[in-house]
C-alpha cells in the first residue's frame, strides 16, 4: 500500500482545479495514504472519469443548510449525534435499510432532546462509510495471506484473493449504492444527513463540483466529509483536499501525533474561525481522554476556532477477546464519554455531542447491557470491519451523556 498520491490525473476531466486560494488543486501534490493499489490503472482512469460527469449525492443548498445548522451547535444553542454503521455493506444499501438507520438515529436524538431541551442534529455514517483504513496491508486467513479488507468501496470481505484485489469498478457500484441510501434520506420526515470518511482521494476528487454562483468548491459525495486520525497530517492530500471545499468537515483527535501539526491542521481547515465549519471528534480511550483532551481543548479554543467538539468514544476502547475477535466494553465507552463532557469543561468548552458506530439492529458486537459477556457475541456478530453497539446499547451510552451535561 503506497503512501504516495494515487489520484488520477483526469478525476477532474472537464473542470477547472479547485482552491480557495488560488492554488490550482494544489492538494494532489501531497503525501496521501492508505490509498488502493488499483488492479488496473487504466480502468482506474475510466472511472473517475465517470465519475466527474455525474450528479452529485448531496447537493450545494444542503451542505450550506447543515453548515447552518452547525454553526447554532457552535453557539451553544443544539447538539449533534452522528452514528452508524463501521463500514457500510453494499448489500444493505436498500431503501428500507436506509430509513431503519435513519429511523434508529431519529430515537436517539429524540431521546436528547427530551432530555436537554436542545435540538439535535441527527448525522448518519450512511450512504458513503465504504471505506476503511487499516493497519496493516495484509492478514491471514486460513492459512493465507490476503489483503487486508478495506471497505466495499475497494475490495471485498470474502476470505478469497479475488475478492481481495483492489477494483476501480468498485468506486462505480459506492457511487450507486450511496445514492440508493441518499435518496431516500432526503425525502424521510426525520432527515438525516449524510456522513463519510473522505478517504478514498480517487473517489472524492472525482465529486468535487465548482459552483458558479459562489465561486467555491464542494464535495458533492456527501454532506460532512471528516480526515481521520491516520490521514489527518497538515501537510497530507486529505487535510488540503477538505480544506478547499465549503462542506462543513470534520477530523479526528487524538492524543497520538505531534500536537504543533494538529494544530497546522486545524488550521488548514478552519482558517477564518468560521462557526459551523469544522467539526472535532474526540477519540482518546477512556484511560487517556482526562489527561489529553483538556490541553487540546484550550489550544484550539485560544487559536479562535469556533469547532463543535464530539465524543468518540468507540475507537480508543477497541479490544480483542482471547479468540482474536475485536470487541469494545460497554462501561468502557461510557467511561471515555464522562471524561469526555468533565475534560472540556475544564478547558472552559461546552461539548457538542457523540460520534458513535452504531447498528439499528440488534447486533451483539460490544459487551455490555443485553450482550452480558464475551461468549455472547457469536450470536449475532455481523459487522464487516469493527465492532457496533446494539439498540439497547446506544440507548444507555446516550443516557450517560445526557446524565453529564
Amino acid at each position: 500500500m503506497t503512501t504516495e498520491l494515487l489520484v488520477s490525473p483526469d478525476a477532474g476531466a472537464g473542470r477547472e482545479p479547485h482552491s480557495h486560494s488560488g492554488n490550482q488543486g494544489g492538494w494532489r501534490y501531497y503525501r496521501a495514504g492508505q490509498q488502493p493499489s488499483w488492479a488496473d490503472p487504466v480502468a482506474r482512469d475510466e472511472v473517475c472519469a465517470k465519475l466527474a460527469g455525474l450528479p452529485v449525492l448531496a447537493p450545494l443548498d444542503e451542505i450550506t443548510r447543515l453548515r447552518e445548522e452547525l454553526a447554532k451547535v457552535a453557539a451553544g444553542s443544539g447538539l449533534v449525534l452522528q452514528a452508524g454503521d463501521c463500514a457500510e455493506s453494499f448489500d444493505e444499501c436498500t431503501p428500507g435499510h436506509a430509513l431503519a438507520k435513519a429511523q434508529a438515529i431519529s430515537s436517539l436524538a429524540k431521546v436528547i432532546t427530551e432530555s436537554t431541551g436542545r435540538p439535535v442534529v441527527g448525522i448518519g455514517r450512511i450512504a458513503g462509510q465504504f471505506a476503511k483504513p487499516r493497519s496493516d496491508h495484509a492478514e491471514n486467513v486460513g492459512g493465507r495471506r490476503l489483503p487486508v479488507f478495506r471497505g466495499h468501496i475497494v475490495n471485498g470481505h470474502e476470505h478469497e484473493p479475488e475478492a481481495r484485489r483492489h477494483d476501480p469498478y468498485r468506486m462505480l457500484r459506492a457511487y450507486d449504492a450511496s445514492r440508493t441510501v441518499a435518496e431516500p434520506l432526503a425525502d424521510a420526515e426525520t432527515r438525516v444527513w449524510t456522513s463519510h470518511e473522505a478517504l478514498i482521494l480517487d473517489y472524492e476528487a472525482a465529486l468535487v463540483r465548482f459552483d458558479e454562483r459562489t465561486g467555491g468548491w464542494y464535495l458533492g459525495s456527501t454532506h460532512l466529509p471528516w480526515v481521520g486520525e491516520r490521514t489527518r497530517h497538515s501537510e497530507g492530500a486529505h487535510i488540503r483536499l477538505l480544506a478547499d471545499v465549503m462542506n462543513p468537515v470534520a477530523c479526528k483527535v487524538s492524543g497520538k501525533g505531534d500536537r504543533n501539526d494538529l494544530m497546522r491542521a486545524i488550521g488548514h481547515l478552519d482558517p477564518d474561525r468560521d462557526p459551523g465549519r469544522l467539526t472535532l471528534i474526540s477519540r482518546f480511550g477512556a484511560d487517556a481522554i482526562e489527561r489529553d483532551l483538556p490541553d487540546i481543548a484550550r489550544a484550539v479554543k485560544n487559536a479562535g476556532h469556533p469547532v463543535v467538539w464530539l465524543c468518540d468514544p468507540m475507537h480508543g476502547n477497541t479490544i480483542k477477546t482471547a479468540t482474536g475477535r475485536k470487541t469494545r466494553r460497554l462501561e468502557d465507552i461510557q467511561r471515555e464519554i464522562r471524561g469526555f463532557v468533565r475534560a472540556l469543561r475544564e478547558a472552559g468548552v461546552e461539548p457538542g455531542g457523540l460520534h458513535l458506530e452504531s447498528a439499528a439492529a440488534p447486533v451483539t458486537e460490544c459487551v455490555g447491557a443485553d450482550v452480558p459477556d464475551e461468549d455472547s457475541l457469536r450470536r449475532n456478530y455481523t459487522t464487516l470491519c469493527d465492532p457496533r453497539l446494539n439498540p439497547v446499547q446506544a440507548a444507555a451510552v446516550v443516557e450517560t451523556f445526557v446524565s453529564e451535561l
